[in-house]
């Protein structure tokens, strides 16, 4: 068995300079609960490792909020002009993974590739970047292997051992041998909380005591009675008799698999070296998951990230989504009622540490942000006689985008704000739009419409939100905003319909039928339809 061949960076998105911008990016870190000022490790480039999947079920939308979230942190960097390192691992060997498997009569390999597949068709139909590397933890066991013999000839691991002193597979972190264990949570090496991991405990679940949580269930391997420590974790895992022979490894202490956080240490090291910029995930990960990886990394030699970020949950009713409590919405379940953009819209549509309440109101919200959107776009493609090009839109720095865009996308990424930003300056476009028959200077009234076009479509791009990229042209949810060009049999009856009504109550209003004329008005308002009427004619758009 051989690792994977050394990767060579591909990413070219770092093609235009760093933006002035950049050097106002602020962001949090978990580990000193505080929000200050990023300053890249490599001038330029930004590395980035984020926690993916385990593949054991089909995604729901509680998974999917972090992907989301952190494709908007990702793209921030790349608007900045930052080349982009992004590394999104799948967990493909797990408890829950052979288990279920079993259950269902599958191979284990086979179930972890089908729902691996489902992930990546999930990310695909939500706008979220392919990561530069997506690397599976069954791809990368010498690697893991490597990584605990340095920590057990560090000192900071032991093999457990048989009565005849043969290895049994069993290889645990020695938690007392790390003086800085707790430091990613605040928790000291006590069994009693102290206050500041009382603070962290309100964030997210910890559970630095022999305690069962909820949301991160006690892996079997780690209640061991061979521990030292109740608080030391498992590395490596002595196969348990229900597993199959072909997911079982050989290494000098013994044959087993590897433990769930070994994995992320070998991989983030392997593609991103040593210290890397951002370590993310969702928060409930922050514990055990990332303090144990953190201490583990460390305790082998090497730097951890420099900054840990977490995306907080989508609650439904105040509580966590969540497969194991049940109230978990399948991503293509959600998908068969909501257009793509509108869910990512509603996943995205606030900063990436608030909790995110998902109900009607939320999808309700972001539809009629979606109608707000392509109706400005569809207008202002037809007023200026185009719509900007996709390359144009993309290479636009972040030093060109509206100033409150800016700050609210540097304040720790405050999607809220710059959401607020888009939408001011798509009312602002409206203004320009209405007024645009009266100027007398219309070359140059239509260059200001089409900055703000312009304007409107970078930022929503950045957000992963522009209306005629992909995937959204392609499934549809473009509707009207890809203007005379788009290709929408709905789009064109219903312009079919409604230039029928406006005829008609342009007659009547030539025969002064006001009462008619008004009533054909106010049927279409009701319906949804807003007239515009100038001295060429009248002209409708969505609501």
């Amino acid at each position: 068995m051989t690792n994977t061949q050394e990767p060579q960076n591909t990413n070219t998105s770092g093609a235009l300079a760093v933006a002035k911008a950049a050097a106002g990016l602020k962001l949090y870190d978990t580990a000193s609960h505080a929000v200050s000022s990023f300053t890249p490790i490599k001038p330029g480039q930004v590395g980035i490792y984020v926690c993916g999947a385990t593949v054991q079920s089909s995604p729901h939308i509680g998974h999917i909020r972090a992907a989301v979230a952190f494709d908007v942190v990702r793209r921030w960097f790349e608007r900045l002009g930052y080349k982009v390192t992004f590394v999104r691992n799948v967990t493909d060997i797990d408890d829950k993974i052979l288990d279920k498997a079993a259950a269902a009569g599958q191979q284990w390999w086979e179930r972890a590739y089908i729902y691996e597949r489902e992930f990546t068709e999930a990310y695909s139909k939500l706008g979220v970047e392919p990561p530069t590397y997506e690397p599976r933890a069954t791809g990368h066991m010498i690697d893991m292997i490597d990584l605990i013999k340095k920590i057990i000839d560090n000192g900071h691991a032991y093999v457990v051992r048989d009565a005849d002193g043969n290895p049994t597979g069993n290889v645990y972190f020695d938690v007392a041998s790390w003086p800085h264990y707790g430091e990613l949570t605040h928790q000291k090496q006590t069994a009693v909380s102290d206050a500041a991991s009382e603070v962290t405990d309100a964030m997210g679940p910890s559970v630095d005591n022999a305690g069962n949580d909820k949301y991160n269930p006690v892996d079997p391997a780690d209640m061991s009675p061979d521990k030292h420590d109740p608080r030391d974790f498992a590395l490596w895992k002595a196969p348990k008799d229900s597993d199959p022979l072909d997911a079982r490894w050989n290494t000098p202490f013994g044959t087993g698999r590897p433990g769930w956080h070994i994995e992320c240490s070998a991989m983030s090291h392997r593609y991103l070296k040593d210290m890397f910029d951002i370590h993310g995930g969702g928060l409930d990960l922050r514990f055990p998951h990332h303090e144990n990886e953190m201490a583990q990394t460390r305790a082998a030699g090497y730097d951890s990230a420099a900054r840990w970020m977490h995306s907080a949950w989508v609650t439904a009713k105040g509580e966590k989504m969540s497969k194991s409590l049940g109230n978990g919405l399948s991503v293509p379940a959600v998908l068969a009622e909501h257009s793509a953009w509108v869910v990512r819209y509603a996943l995205g549509s606030v900063q990436y540490r608030s909790m995110l309440e998902w109900s009607d109101q939320t999808l309700a919200e972001a539809q009629s942000a979606y109608d707000r959107v392509a109706n400005f776009i569809e207008r202002a493609g037809a007023a200026v006689g185009e719509q900007p090009s996709r390359e144009e839109i993309m290479a636009i720095s972040a030093d060109a985008l509206p100033a409150d865009f800016v700050a609210a996308m540097n304040d720790d990424i405050n999607v809220s704000g710059a959401s607020a930003a888009i939408f001011t300056a798509i009312r602002s476009g409206n203004t320009l739009l209405s007024k645009l028959a009266d100027r007398a200077d219309s070359d140059v009234a239509k260059a200001e419409v089409r900055e703000a076009l312009v304007n409107v479509r970078a930022m929503l791009d950045t957000l992963g939100l522009d209306p005629l990229a992909e995937p959204w042209v392609s499934d549809g949810a473009a509707g009207g905003a890809a203007g005379a060009g788009a290709d929408s049999a709905e789009h064109d009856a219903l312009d079919k319909l409604v230039s029928e009504q406006l005829a008609e109550r342009a007659e009547a209003r030539k025969a002064k039928d006001f009462a008619r004329a008004d009533a054909i008005r106010d049927a279409l308002g009701a319906a949804g339809i807003a007239i515009e009427d100038d001295p060429q004619g009248s002209t409708w758009s969505l609501k």
